[in-house]
């Protein structure tokens, strides 16, 4: 789950770390009453969608005066702002940051994540700020620090000041950079984040560290502890695909292909999308149904993928083990019923009652092509609706 940098900054103030000042606005009006609040020149008016590359894409303006203010945030509000990380549909502006243009004179990047390889949460921090992070990683790798956390003590003070010296923070300014490190460990523990990021964060030339940027993912998995985090959720920034499966406890990621694709289980799902891809195929999703899905769940992931337009044709391919394959048979079937389907349909089972669910595909009356691999089936959508 995502959250605006309006948000996330909100977020960092309530655990004590520094950010500019300002807050949200939804119209130009608003914009220039939040202006009003700041009392201070120039101001800073940001796009808050859910995507990275605002500022390439001219989601963040600086401006002069409050006639301006209003200028660019009547600009702004209501348009399709296109980024590296929207696609070239683009997502539609509803909401802006106004706040205070700060004098900076350095900038740097913060981050926490978690780290696969050591199975820690790992603080990362680079000299490099402004910048994406991935950038750095691959033109300049020696200049990313990392400070492995262990879970038990926490980000240590020792650990939090070293990063401070690493990252080149002005010696007089570590302890503010220390204090602010750790603000963000607090946060990122306490309410269950996957991804804390600040680029950049900031050295201003009245000697403050800021946060000027603030980008939080949660653990989906989490965020039935956290009723505050949720109430965050803007599902004007998702797929309506994408909320309806979550109704359902569905793992469904929209993508730009024609296949559809039902799954059980995320490895099996990403094994499937590649050997469609191999047969020269493109999927129009990821959707993993889960372990113990029961029709009802199934049926719903089937309308799901065929309330996509892009969708020419559906490859099931199901493994069961506790997953049976005469409940995802029956699903299947009661959903294309329901939408009269009308795209060719494969569907490869194997497993759990493989044998009884096969039997009720063929009795249902419904045009399916029936397949014993999954390369074979991949190969078999590929060629319906070439």
């Amino acid at each position: 789950m995502n959250i605006h940098e309006y948000q996330g900054k909100q977020l960092l103030r309530e655990y004590g770390v520094a950010v500019s000042k300002g807050r949200v606005a939804f119209s130009p009006k608003d914009a220039v009453a939040v202006a009003k609040e700041i009392g201070t020149l120039p101001i800073v008016v940001k796009a808050q969608i859910h995507a990275g590359g605002r500022g390439k894409a001219g989601g963040v303006k600086i401006v002069k005066d409050l006639d301006e203010v209003r200028a660019v945030a009547a600009e702004l509000i209501g348009k399709q702002l296109v980024t590296h990380q929207t696609g070239p549909e683009g997502q539609e502006v509803k909401r802006l940051l106004v706040e205070e243009g700060i004098d900076i004179e350095k900038e740097f990047y913060i981050g926490l994540v978690v780290d696969r390889a050591t199975d820690r949460v790992t603080l990362m921090g680079s000299a490099e700020g402004g910048v994406e992070i991935e950038e750095v990683a691959e033109k300049n790798p020696e200049k990313i620090f990392y400070e492995v956390i262990d879970p038990v003590v926490g980000l240590a003070p020792y650990q939090a000041r070293r990063m401070a010296f690493n990252m080149e923070i002005p010696s007089k300014l570590v302890n503010k950079a220390v204090g602010l490190f750790l603000g963000l460990y607090k946060v990122f523990s306490e309410k269950d984040a996957s991804i804390v990021e600040i680029n950049p964060l900031v050295v201003t030339k009245d000697q403050r560290v800021l946060a000027l940027d603030a980008k939080f993912n949660f653990d989906d998995n989490a965020t039935f502890r956290h009723k505050d985090i949720v109430e965050l959720r803007d599902f004007d920034e998702e797929d309506p695909k994408e909320i309806e499966a979550s109704t359902f406890d569905l793992s469904y990621i929209s993508l730009d292909g024609n296949i559809g694709c039902m799954v059980n289980g995320a490895g099996l799902a990403m094994a499937t999308m590649d050997t469609i891809h191999y047969y020269g195929g493109e999927p129009a999703n990821f959707l993993d149904v889960g372990g113990g899905a029961k029709k009802e769940k199934v049926a719903g992931a089937f309308k799901i993928i065929l309330s996509d337009p892009k969708v020419k044709g559906i490859f099931v391919n199901i493994f069961g083990g506790i997953m049976k394959c005469d409940v995802i048979a029956e699903g299947v079937i009661e959903a294309a019923k329901e939408v009269e389907l009308q795209v060719p349909l494969v569907v490869r089972l194997e497993g759990t009652n493989v044998e009884r669910g096969k039997a009720l595909l063929e009795q249902s009356g419904i045009n399916i092509v029936s397949a014993d691999s999954m390369a074979e089936g991949a190969k078999k959508i590929v060629e319906l609706i070439g």
